[in-house]
């Protein structure tokens, strides 16, 4: 996520929420984009440097766990700039400025000199911070999938390039041995199904059989994968776009809440603060008079109910809405409850790590350090992979 300001509740029910859902299912990597964050605010570095650390406690505040999950700052780990480097060699200038993002973001960003090489890479640096990572699946929303697919096909092209390591189907065929006789004789049986009749699901067994060996090293796995596919050893994995629900958080106005609007209720935002925008909502323009009926689906507070209520709250809000049987307030009444409750748990663990700045940056030094150890040995085979590695 990138640091270029307070973070809202559109941030937590969009991404947050779901990020917390995620680290206890899986090994989670969550960091701080302030790389990707100059590609659009390269003017403001202040804003980069204010937000960071309260991007963090805001994290912390949500729930993100940093013993289920690793946290770090992205320029903390250089060898993100590095293989962005490296991969950018290989990369057809078309692939980028094919990405729907692209022109779209500097539509809506007239005001922004966004002519540079920062901005037009940036989905390439995307595709460095998630293949130095190894990474098998990336959460993301629909916007988001093109990159993910941008970054399949730079990780094929490296691979096609790069994966045809000398004597690779020597070792392919000694990795294999290692496996068992058994497991050996069945990959060879879907290597040959799959290469000799593309049958699909044979790959997929073969992949699955791969997964679940344990007596054979990382490197043989990887080897074993691009030996079944009929390529060469798979340095780069290709990433899956894991498709995550997240609610559209409306804004105050309607609109989708977002800082450029200026339509956002902030994760810290002072309760009373809080309870006077929503109080101040605009509502059905149908609505001028307490008798006149309205229709929900006109008005920004019926967002908020999809967000915050349940059914009978919802229905007693459609029903009271369109006989005038409430009033604005009344039916303001429910959401504000809610968001003020929800504010107050989230207030309660950020006053904890904002009294303890010590403890918010030794999480991220140890996050970074974990990354770091990662991005290291990933590097490294990409080095060697590229003729760099002058050991």
């Amino acid at each position: 996520m990138r640091p270029t300001g307070r973070l809202h509740l559109g941030h937590y029910h969009g991404v947050l929420k779901n990020w917390v859902q995620l680290q206890n299912s899986y090994e989670c990597l969550f960091f701080v984009a302030d790389w990707h964050a100059l590609t659009t605010h390269y003017e403001e570095p202040g804003i980069i440097a204010e937000s960071v650390w309260d991007m963090v406690v805001d994290w912390l505040a949500a729930g993100v766990n940093p013993g289920a999950a690793k946290i770090f700052i992205q320029s903390r780990v250089p060898e993100h700039a590095e293989l962005h480097t490296l991969l950018s060699m290989i990369t057809p200038l078309g692939w980028l400025e094919r990405v729907p993002t692209y022109k779209d973001q500097q539509e809506k960003l007239k005001e922004k000199d966004l002519a540079t090489y920062g901005f037009l890479g940036y989905p390439l640096l995307q595709s460095a911070d998630i293949l130095m990572y190894k990474a098998g699946q990336v959460p993301v929303g629909e916007d988001q999938v093109a990159h993910v697919e941008l970054t399949r096909e730079v990780a094929r092209r490296f691979n096609h390039l790069y994966g045809r390591e000398p004597g690779f189907e020597e070792k392919a065929e000694a990795a294999i041995t290692k496996m068992g006789k058994k497991n050996a004789k069945l990959y060879r049986s879907l290597r040959r199904s799959y290469q000799e009749q593309g049958d699909a699901q044979a790959l997929e067994v073969g992949q699955a059989l791969l997964e679940s060996q344990q007596n054979i090293s990382l490197g043989d796995r990887e080897r074993l994968f691009g030996y079944l596919e009929g390529s060469g050893k798979i340095i780069l994995p290709e990433p899956q776009a894991l498709l995550t629900e997240a609610a559209r958080m409306p804004g105050l106005d309607g609109q989708k809440m977002s800082k450029s609007y200026g339509n956002t209720i902030s994760l810290r935002e002072d309760p009373v603060e809080a309870e006077k925008k929503l109080r101040t909502m605009p509502t059905d323009p149908a609505r001028v008079r307490r008798n006149d009926p309205g229709d929900p689906e006109k008005c920004p507070v019926w967002q908020f109910h999809l967000v915050y209520s349940d059914k009978k709250t919802r229905k007693w809000v459609q029903e009271g809405c369109k006989s005038a049987g409430i009033g604005c307030i009344d039916c303001k009444g429910p959401v504000i409850e809610a968001v003020k409750t929800e504010l107050k748990g989230i207030h309660e663990r950020a006053r904890e790590y904002e009294e303890d700045p010590a403890a918010v940056r030794s999480i991220v030094n140890e996050g970074s350090e974990n990354a770091r150890e990662i991005a290291r040995e990933t590097i490294e085979e990409v080095r060697k992979a590229m003729g760099l590695s002058y050991k």
